[in-house]
């Protein structure tokens, strides 16, 4: 069955629940995008696929989230090779609404609250970001839930979540068990090209010169990532050392955190034996661009 688009969330409801009555359906996935999709998305929906009856994937451009009407009406729409891209994946159905469908009569005035988590890392040059990101992440999360036949049980629901977004990861996966939403949030491992740097949207916008630069993200990360798996000390100042010695990368923060509150770890880790769980990020400008990577560690 061809893939369907469908652009308002009553629609939604109707057509999620049709076929998961055609199909005796007992689960239903969510993937949560921005579109200008790519691999890492296609993963994202091959997952969802593999481990649910049916599937949803939104399409939706979320003004919130964007500091800059510049860089909102930069980001890419390419909604058709998105359509085809999950068709590919198997997805059954692309839910894409304008501003009006999600954000009836203008912004909303009242919003999620990405509290303190939010305040450091990507926050910190981004302010006001996630409190965007959890409240279209909210509302998405309603719109994709499954209903129930009468005295049926309500089917299994699952949203699926690139791991290279690791700081939203963290806020959704906080706001839904605070919250009480009644889904399970997938995380999905990052999926990058061959050369090691991981797929997203903005590396189009590098040129040639700027994407051999931008290597030098993952090479720092996999340089943590042996020194944890040896329990190594991870040294980063070193790691750091290797970032800004690449002229075209302005690095903005490299760390090791906590996976699951993001504050920073001991420093003796440092400098003594890397033992435990952690998770090791960094972000650059590259160029024009800015990008993220990262990388969890357990030894």
């Amino acid at each position: 069955m061809a893939i369907q688009l469908v652009t308002t969330a009553a629609r939604l409801r109707t057509e999620s629940a049709r076929l998961l009555k055609a199909k005796g359906g007992t689960s239903q996935g969510l993937v949560p995008t921005m579109g200008a999709l790519h691999e890492g998305h296609a993963e994202l929906a091959r997952t969802a696929v593999e481990e649910n009856d049916v599937v949803v994937v939104s399409i939706f451009v979320n003004p919130l989230q964007f500091g800059e009407a510049v860089d909102l009406e930069r980001y890419p729409r390419t909604l058709d090779a998105d359509l085809a891209l999950l068709d590919a994946a198997g997805v059954d159905l692309v839910f894409a609404p304008d501003v009006d469908e999600v954000y009836p009569g203008g912004e909303p005035l009242v919003r999620i609250s990405a509290g303190p988590m939010a305040g450091k890392w990507e926050g910190a040059s981004r302010p006001g970001h996630f409190d965007g990101a959890l409240t279209v992440v909210a509302k998405l999360l309603h719109y994709g839930m499954p209903g129930a036949a009468a005295g049926a049980e309500l089917p299994a629901y699952r949203a699926y979540f690139g791991q290279k977004d690791a700081q939203q990861l963290a806020l959704v996966q906080r706001m839904v068990a605070d919250l009480n939403f009644p889904v399970e949030i997938i995380p999905v491992p990052i999926v990058r090209s061959a050369d090691g740097l991981a797929l997203s949207s903005r590396n189009r916008f590098l040129s040639a010169e700027e994407r051999e630069a931008a290597l030098v993200l993952s090479r720092a990360l996999r340089l943590i990532e042996e020194r944890a798996n040896a329990h190594q000390p991870l040294d980063l100042e070193s790691v750091q050392a290797l970032v800004e010695s690449q002229p075209l990368v302005d690095l903005d923060y490299l760390d090791v955190v906590d996976p699951r509150t993001l504050e920073p770890l001991a420093e003796n880790c440092r400098d003594t034996p890397f033992r435990g769980e952690g998770l090791a990020l960094i972000a650059a400008k590259v160029g024009p661009v800015r990008l993220i990577d990262n990388v969890p560690l357990d030894s």
